[in-house]
């Protein structure tokens, strides 16, 4: 599967670049966002979530290890592991729940729950380039490769 790099520049773009990707999602399928404090990974995250039609504030769930949205039809859950101190806690929120059935699972820090999590359709490393940030798509399924060769071909 080919992996894409692409570049947005500001906070606008990257909340522009989410927005498109989650209507590509069509609200299923799991992606693992990577990248530093700071690089965007939870505005990338509430593009999605608004991209797909929700309305109100997003947070990001940095203290609350997730937060749910639904939009009509629409479940997503937005994860930050961030904070969590061993991957097993996942094992005792239910985790597993969390990914069954057409959801949208937007994981950031997902090293923090390795061998808990699935397999991801996408993984977006984010990283700094002046004067914005560098996005590597890598997909992992057959739809996170069809996501990724439509965002090359509008974003590029």
């Amino acid at each position: 599967m080919p992996e894409v790099t692409l570049f947005v520049e500001g906070e606008e773009a990257m909340a522009a670049f989410g927005a498109r990707l989650g209507q590509l999602t069509a609200g299923a399928g799991t992606l693992f966002l990577n990248g530093d404090l700071g690089m965007g990974k939870t505005t990338l995250s509430r593009g999605m979530i608004r991209g797909l039609g929700h309305q109100g504030p997003v947070k990001s769930p940095t203290f609350t290890l997730v937060e749910p949205y639904e939009i009509g039809p629409v479940r997503i859950y937005h994860f930050d592991l961030y904070r969590l101190a061993d991957p097993e806690e996942l094992e005792f929120m239910g985790i597993r729940d969390y990914f069954e059935g057409a959801t949208l699972c937007l994981v950031e820090w997902p090293e923090k729950g390795q061998g808990f999590l699935p397999k991801p359709d996408m993984v977006i490393n984010i990283s700094a380039q002046t004067p914005g940030r560098s996005l590597h798509l890598v997909p992992r399924s057959p739809a996170g490769e069809a996501w990724a060769t439509e965002l090359a071909t509008e974003f590029m």
